[in-house]
């Protein structure tokens, strides 16, 4: 059965971090979450002047993973564990925050310094009770290993983050099954996408127009379109559209277990996000070292 549209949520901006702009369809006052997914940010898309790039500083995480996904720009980021590197354009960085990890996520030097183009996402995945404590882990994907496909007449091209999309399957492990996917559609594009029956899936477009679901409904830029049951979508854009579009789609395995959430630490209970900033108060969480 081919998935439906079953709501439509259109993103609002807000500032996020040291002051960067997001567009946000959840959480929201409509949305709290896609069970296992528990916020979606598209980091602009938005030019920056010499000196006005904002980022987010050393902030604490426990309990879900961070998934950061660049389009446009650079971001320079480090973490209590040691870990630093840069995520460019084309680029994902799957982090693992786990039983916890300070964290600094910011435009890299030369875009404070002289201004640049930033745009991307970051999606935060719920842990399974099981692994909240877990010890942290990066897996950093470059570009040239995000596995790509097209339909056989061009007009449908994907890159598969997680998952796995016409005959190819993503580079990066997870803990629960989960889908992926930055679909690029020309005028006249139509595919069927498989999903697992039973997974909570949704589509976000973020440029042009397309036709979702087995109902044709046309969402625009900035929407997203949570689908119903089913084992597989359709997404299209048709042939005299005077555009294409591009859109992410996402599906996870539901959890179904309690999320107690405070800030950047998502748990089970009330009293384990208490012992999260107790021990991040207290200094249980390590610090970022900087020479």
């Amino acid at each position: 059965m081919s998935r439906k549209v079953e709501r439509v949520i259109t993103a609002h901006r807000q500032l996020e971090g040291g002051g960067f702009v997001v567009r946000r369809p959840f959480p929201t006052g409509g949305l709290a979450l896609v069970d296992p997914f528990l916020l979606l940010d598209e980091m602009g898309p938005a030019s920056y002047g010499p000196g006005e790039a904002k980022g987010a500083p050393d902030h604490p995480h426990r309990g879900f993973e961070t998934v950061t996904y660049m389009l446009e720009g650079e971001f320079e980021h480090e973490d209590s564990a040691g870990n630093r590197g840069v995520i460019a354009a084309g680029d994902v960085q799957w982090m693992t925050a786990g039983s916890g990890v300070v964290h600094s996520e910011m435009p890299a030097g030369h875009i404070r310094e002289r201004g640049g183009r930033m745009h991307g996402f970051q999606v935060w995945v719920n842990l399974p009770a099981r692994d909240k404590m877990m010890p942290p882990r990066y897996q950093e994907v470059p570009a040239s290993r995000i596995p790509q496909a097209a339909t056989p007449d061009g007009r449908a091209r994907v890159r598969v983050i997680a998952g796995e999309a016409l005959g190819v399957r993503a580079a990066i492990d997870t803990r629960t099954p989960i889908v992926y996917q930055d679909w690029s559609l020309d005028p006249g594009a139509v595919v069927e996408q498989p999903l697992a029956e039973g997974h909570q899936a949704f589509v976000y477009v973020f440029a042009g127009r397309a036709d979702v679901g087995s109902g044709g409904d046309s969402l625009g830029d900035g929407q997203l379109g949570l689908l119903g049951p089913g084992d597989r979508v359709r997404l299209a854009v048709p042939s005299g559209a005077p555009v294409g579009a591009r859109l992410l789609l996402l599906a996870g395995q539901p959890l179904r277990e309690p999320v107690a959430r405070y800030g950047p630490f998502v748990m089970n209970t009330e009293a384990e996000v208490r012992q999260a900033l107790a021990d991040f108060r207290s200094g249980r969480f390590a610090q970022i070292q900087r020479t």
